[in-house]
Formats: structure tokens, C-alpha cells, sequence
């Protein structure tokens, strides 16, 4: 298991080890999420966003600009 220590200023230095595993890099970003109360999961926000090119499937059928445009109207009201 590796730890850090948090400094004065909140700081943290992420081990070398847990750095590589994430694949991040001085300069990149991180997110905190919270899983449970309490419990966060450290993710690695630095990625190209062409990378989540191809991971939301087409849809079957296409809807025209006007049936959603209707859509977005039904559900103001």
C-alpha cells in the first residue's frame, strides 16, 4: 500500500509508483470521486478527448433537428 503525506499548504505527492500505474505526468489532472462516504477513487482527467471517439454507439435511427427541437419544447413545458 502507498502513502502520502499531506502538507501544510493540503499537499500531496502522489507515489512514483501509483503515478505510473495511472499514466500521468507533471502538469496533468486529476480527479477526486467520491465512491462512498468517505471512500474516493484518484482518476486520471488528462486524457485526449479523442480518446472517447467510438465509446457512445449510434443510434439505430436518427432523429431530425425538428423532433428534437419539439422534444426539448414538450419537456419545458
Amino acid at each position: 500500500m502507498s502513502t502520502a503525506t499531506i502538507t501544510s499548504k493540503g499537499q500531496i505527492t502522489i507515489p512514483k509508483v501509483i503515478r505510473d500505474r495511472l499514466g500521468v505526468h507533471p502538469g496533468d489532472r486529476v480527479e477526486f470521486v467520491e465512491l462512498d462516504n468517505g471512500v474516493f477513487q484518484l482518476v486520471a482527467a488528462s486524457k485526449d478527448i479523442r480518446q472517447l471517439k467510438g465509446c457512445v454507439p449510434k443510434p439505430a435511427n436518427a432523429v431530425s433537428v425538428e423532433d428534437m427541437n419539439q422534444s426539448i419544447e414538450r419537456r419545458g413545458k
